[in-house]
């Protein structure tokens, strides 16, 4: 028999009416009191010229076969704050950003790209984000770094699972609702460094930091440069 996910926090919430003490409240990841139902996407979404839509991304991206296909997103403090979130799909590595100049798209493509280029250039292959309206310089992005950014249908996030997964594990250090702007790219790393060492099943319970140094290993023994 086979439980999933689902039905254990519905057991666990069931009791008083969905609102579950607080005590054991702290020993969940994302510490939520209340069940939380799925909610609207955020209304700040429109045209983005000269997107690419996911069904054009490559294949090798879609299966997990070739390392360097990351996704990214937002994740917000407080509505004017923010961190930038990017997540490799094969081996779950993540990384985190500042942005400079608040939540606009200057300031996501200028954390964005200053933390792109400090990966090797065979692992700046692909970006998938959704349509927010901070990736309208994503033009620009893919000049300065090479990458090509394909974006997600409207709201549908589950195109992005693997990121949106990895921000609701972020939940734990970065609470909703309260600014993250104080935050330095030093705090960001060793939070990113901590879900980096985690081993997870999904990679037969290696770490994604372990599986990342895998990849760069092969990739030096089969004469790749590591380096841009």
């Amino acid at each position: 028999m086979q439980v999933s996910h689902e039905t254990i926090y519905l057991s666990l919430y069931v009791q008083g009416r969905g609102l579950l003490r607080k005590e054991l409240a702290q020993h969940l990841r994302r510490r939520h009191q209340i069940r939380q139902p799925k909610r609207q996407a955020p209304t700040n979404r429109g045209k983005i010229k000269d997107m690419i839509n996911i069904s054009e991304r490559p294949a090798e991206a879609a299966d997990r076969a070739v390392p360097g296909h990351w996704e990214g997103d937002l994740l917000l403090g407080t509505p004017t704050t923010a961190i930038g979130t990017l997540v490799e799909r094969s081996t779950r590595f993540v990384m985190l950003f500042k942005l400079p100049s608040g939540i606009n798209a200057e300031s996501a493509r200028l954390g964005l790209t200053g933390k792109i280029l400090t990966l090797p250039q065979n692992l700046r292959r692909s970006l998938t984000w959704d349509q927010g309206r901070e990736m309208k310089e994503h033009v620009r992005f893919t000049i300065d770094t090479g990458v090509q950014v394909f974006f997600c249908d409207p709201k549908s996030p589950w195109q992005r699972g693997t990121n949106e997964n990895t921000n609701g594990l972020l939940r734990q250090y970065f609470p909703r609702n309260k600014t993250v702007a104080h935050y330095t790219q030093e705090h960001l790393d060793k939070v990113a460094a901590q879900l980096n060492g985690r081993p997870r099943e999904t990679l037969g319970w290696t770490s994604p930091a372990r599986r990342l140094a895998q990849v760069i290993d092969e990739s030096a023994s089969a004469g790749v440069a590591p380096t841009s």
